[in-house]
């Protein structure tokens, strides 16, 4: 078989539980549409780049979105991810870190009913000196599922690797299920890497201070998630695109409720 045989056939083969990234996904809604393309950003040494990704499909649907992103010496690049919609939602993004690079991920996952969404990250750090951090925040509702497998690999060479991942559930009902699954494969020996995970549920005291004030339960609710999701957005720089995202987000956790 040629090189370019060999390709499409791995394009067509329908990934299975073997492969520990799509563990927890919904195989049967993922063949229904597979193979998916990637869209693949190759950022030139020296700049920077920001991508806002609203992944919002109708809730009877399957949405696959799939990044591979290669970060030449000192470039930079920023992703807002907002996951909220179809029946499966996954969004993927593997990256490479060149020497001197940084990469930068802040991430929301919003789900309800028996959705079930997805933040997939990779990041191969091949080269000195790059950097990353990724923070990811979900809030799960009805019977959904929300996961986050975050893979950071430093190669033996790819000394003063900086890297960082902070993932945070919180969970509104007993049959909503977060999975968190940060992983970290270090060759180097002169790195900093750290990693942390926590699910947890709304607080008491916050949502009866809220009540006391004459805020209804919902709209108090509505305000502690939105505080707990709104860094992840922070850093948009675009004013306008952050207050789009933002609303969508906003609107996610009102239908929540």
């Amino acid at each position: 078989m040629t090189q370019k045989g060999a390709l499409v056939a791995e394009l067509a083969r329908v990934p299975t539980r073997r492969d520990e990234t799509w563990h927890y996904s919904n195989l049967e809604a993922v063949a229904s549409v597979w193979p998916v393309a990637t869209e693949v950003i190759d950022v030139p040494a020296g700049t920077s780049i920001a991508r806002v990704i609203v992944q919002d499909a109708a809730t009877d649907t399957v949405a696959i979105r799939d990044y591979r992103v290669i970060l030449r010496e000192g470039a930079t690049a920023t992703f807002h991810v907002l996951n909220t919609g179809g029946s499966f939602g996954r969004v993927a993004i593997d990256v490479t870190c060149h020497s001197g690079s940084h990469f930068e991920l802040g991430g929301a996952m919003l789900g309800t009913g028996e959705q079930t969404l997805e933040i997939v990250t990779t990041l191969n750090h091949i080269e000195p000196n790059a950097t990353s951090n990724q923070v990811v925040r979900t809030v799960l509702g009805g019977r959904a599922t929300g996961s986050y497998l975050g893979k950071v690999a430093v190669a033996r060479h790819a000394q003063k690797t900086d890297a960082s991942q902070s993932v945070k559930a919180m969970l509104l009902s007993r049959t909503a299920t977060a999975n968190a699954k940060p992983e970290l494969e270090i060759y180097a020996d002169d790195v900093k890497c750290a990693h942390g995970a926590t699910v947890g549920e709304l607080d008491a005291n916050a949502l009866f201070y809220l009540a006391s004030r004459g805020i209804a339960p919902a709209q108090a609710k509505v305000m502690l998630l939105g505080a707990f999701i709104g860094s992840v957005f922070d850093g948009i720089d675009d004013p306008a695109e952050r207050e789009r995202v933002e609303a969508a987000a906003q609107a996610a956790l009102e239908r929540m409720l």
